[in-house]
């Protein structure tokens, strides 16, 4: 099993557009959300995938991360099995130094929050940060997409 070790940012600014080198539809619905393992079918564009990850360690940077890709005629039918609460969003893969930053454009409920992941070899590892970056929101857990598709940004908007 692999680890993931990533950081996540609040974008303040689209700016980050004009740098992306690549831009993908995803549809992600999440057959347990369990803050042990999440288990999440993905479709992105064309292609499926189920994932699992792993409960995420102390600072929030780093977990465990199984990843398949599958059918696309399967990844549909799983969304039936699905909690409720399905996210969509458009991902940008934005350059930047010598990392790749993930951004991603949310869409309906999640409409308005926009959110930066970059994955590194370690959690010390340094990156430029570009100026449409903003606070750091890792480990933060109102951020992950588990938690974005029971609670979504709507609600926060509406709390003032």
């Amino acid at each position: 099993m692999a680890l993931e070790i990533e950081r996540k940012f609040i974008v303040k600014s689209t700016d980050f557009k004009l740098s992306a080198y690549k831009k993908n539809f995803i549809k992600q619905g999440f057959l347990n959300s369990n803050k042990e393992r999440v288990v999440r079918v993905r479709i992105k564009d064309d292609i499926g995938f189920l994932t699992i990850k792993g409960k995420s360690n102390k600072t929030g940077t780093t977990r465990y991360e199984w990843e398949k890709k599958i059918d696309i005629n399967e990844a549909n039918e799983l969304f039936n099995l699905c909690e409720e609460g399905i996210i969509e969003k458009y991902r940008y893969l934005v350059k930047v130094g010598n990392h790749t930053f993930e951004v991603d454009e949310f869409l309906g409920d999640n409409k308005g929050l926009l959110i930066a992941e970059i994955e590194l070899e370690n959690e010390l590892e340094n990156f430029i940060k570009p100026n449409w970056l903003g606070k750091e929101v890792t480990g933060v857990n109102k951020y992950y997409n588990s938690n974005l598709s029971k609670f979504p940004f709507i609600i926060w908007k509406q709390k003032g």
